[in-house]
């Protein structure tokens, strides 16, 4: 029998896929537990429609982060820290505070752990700092860190 599979099955396959199984095992454990439904044309139709629907969303997901991309480019945040002598820094700068000031300052809504920062900031200057907007998309936001007063 042929089923489609509403969720990942660990002996059979993945959410989606259309697989031949023993009647005995479909009538007895898939269909029963709604891990999948027989693959006639209207459940195929069904699966095409869905298919279509998730592609044209997560093409619109990856428009969405390219745009945000380009905004975050132009973007600079400034950050304040007090500093002792040669612009050695008394403490660090984090992906939380950044994600904050990005908010503060330039309206963003940056989710701490995208905010990929090698190490901790600890001394003055310009920083370029990698977000993580979309599993193909990175953008670059520009950290200044300045000497608070």
């Amino acid at each position: 029998m042929k089923v489609i599979l509403l969720e990942d099955v660990k002996s059979l396959g993945k959410k989606g896929e259309i697989v031949n199984i023993s009647d005995g095992y479909a009538r007895n454990f898939v269909l029963p537990k709604k891990l999948g439904v027989e693959a006639n044309a209207k459940n195929m139709n069904d699966l095409k429609l869905q298919k279509a629907n998730a592609d044209k969303v997560a093409q619109e997901q990856l428009e969405a982060a390219q745009e945000l991309a380009k905004v975050l480019e132009t973007k600079e945040v400034t950050l304040k820290m007090k500093s002792g002598e040669g612009g050695r820094a008394f403490g660090s700068i984090s992906s939380k505070e950044i994600a904050q000031a990005a908010k503060v300052q330039c309206g963003l809504e940056l989710d701490k752990k995208k905010i990929q920062l090698p190490e901790a900031i600890k001394a003055l200057g310009v920083y370029e700092v990698g977000v993580k907007l979309h599993t193909k998309v990175t953008g670059k936001l520009k950290v200044k860190v300045i000497e608070e007063a």
